[in-house]
């Protein structure tokens, strides 16, 4: 089976403008996050000036200040960190399980097949966005309760991908030979099948961290965020009471999460063009 060499996927990656944007924006809040410490002017809660300064009303503070006199600014900057965390923590959860769930209903098959199916559609029988909300508000609002619930309202779509694509593969001839060559049951699962069912997993798994950080944002928004940690989530949720008086407070920490959001779904985007050559090849 043949695989696209690393330079015929950046060269098929670089075809999509719109991916190569939002692979740059994603280094720049790869950036924030790295360096957030060391841009941050203040401390993203401490009050360092009088409440509601509008944008460049005074020199160092380029966004304004929040109700309290908050640099808006810094906690952007430093507000990178925990929301990407929740995104990308999130996701490799349901990716952990959604993978398992769909690698063993689509390998044995039947009454396996039928049981985890069914399990996995009374998760989708229940709207994903009101279950995190039960899930985050049963546990008290913190980062880990946030994580836990978006992971587990995450996974049933990738169960059903890498189940459909286990389904496929398991038919192959390399996964018979590697059955008769006397390979173990989780040795094939993870050495023959998984990695050539990667492709597909790894575009869902770019789009999901920014599903993850869309919806850390509306539970924010809602109340339900972390207070002890800043988020652009958070920021957006403490500037719901102010918005005619200091639109600012919003509209900044909210072109923060438009722009990953779009940057993540960008990249997939390229990350499917790029992979395109393996799936074509599988078929």
């Amino acid at each position: 089976m043949s695989h696209p060499s690393t330079n015929s996927f950046w060269r098929r990656y670089r075809r999509n403008r719109g991916a190569v944007f939002g692979l740059v924006v994603l280094l720049l809040v790869a950036l924030l996050v790295a360096f957030g410490p060391l841009l941050a002017a203040h401390d993203p809660w401490d009050m360092v000036e009088q409440p509601f300064l509008q944008p460049g009303q005074i020199t160092g503070f380029a966004l304004g200040t929040d109700t309290l006199g908050r640099d808006i600014l810094s906690g952007i900057v430093m507000g990178a960190r925990i929301s990407l965390l929740i995104g990308v923590v999130s996701t490799l959860v349901s990716l952990l399980i959604g993978v398992t769930i769909g690698a063993l209903a689509g390998y044995f098959g039947r009454w396996v097949d039928a049981t985890l199916m069914r399990f996995t559609e009374l998760f989708q029988a229940i709207p994903s966005f009101a279950l995190a909300i039960v899930l985050v508000a049963i546990f008290e609002p913190s980062v880990k309760s946030i994580v836990v619930a978006i992971s587990l309202v995450s996974w049933p779509p990738v169960a059903r991908l890498v189940r459909g694509e286990f389904l496929t593969l398991r038919q192959r001839d390399f996964v018979a030979a590697a059955q008769l060559a006397g390979q173990s049951t989780p040795r094939i699962i993870l050495t023959q099948i998984l990695p050539n069912a990667a492709s597909p997993i790894v575009v869902m798994a770019s789009l999901m961290v920014a599903t993850a950080i869309l919806l850390e944002s509306s539970l924010s928004f809602l109340g339900l965020g972390d207070p002890n940690q800043m988020s652009w989530g958070y920021m957006v949720g403490a500037a719901r009471t102010v918005l005619r008086q200091a639109w600012w407070m919003a509209v900044f920490p909210g072109l923060a999460i438009l722009l990953t959001v779009l940057a993540l779904n960008l990249v997939g985007e390229g990350l499917n063009d790029g992979l395109n050559a393996r799936l074509d090849g599988r078929n």
